[in-house]
């Protein structure tokens, strides 16, 4: 009984989902808020458009083993050594880190799909 509390633990623990999505490209505020960091420093140029790689380590396969506090610290402090600079001199990211995480673990679970997304609830003009 003690073994099977103790295993069960860590799953309690565990962070909530920190993303909401609907169909795949339908997101809550903060998920957008993330997305558009993301595109604003434009990280797709080392990390894929996709979060596939590309100079940079594949999103996608990182942020799977990546603690949140890792990943923070990896983003504000850069690792100079692998090529990657620290934004902790930026206020979009420093304001919006824990959004941008949001949007990398839902494209790594695959919730959330590439492309371009939209805030869920929000109604999207014709042709935009």
């Amino acid at each position: 009984m003690v073994l099977a509390m103790c295993m069960a633990a860590p799953a309690a623990l565990a962070d909530p989902t920190p993303y909401q999505v609907v169909d795949g490209n339908k997101v809550d505020a903060r998920t957008m808020s993330g997305w558009r960091t993301w595109r604003a420093l434009a990280c797709e140029r080392c990390h894929g458009a996709q979060q596939e790689g590309a100079v940079g380590p594949a999103l996608t396969a990182s942020m799977k083993t990546l603690s949140k506090q890792d990943f923070k610290n990896t983003v504000l402090q850069g690792r100079i050594d692998k090529g990657m600079p620290n934004f902790d001199g930026s206020q979009q990211v420093v304001d919006n880190i824990d959004n941008l995480y949001a949007y990398l673990k839902g494209r790594s679970d695959g919730a959330i799909a590439p492309g371009k997304l939209q805030e869920a609830g929000k109604v999207q003009e014709a042709g935009k």
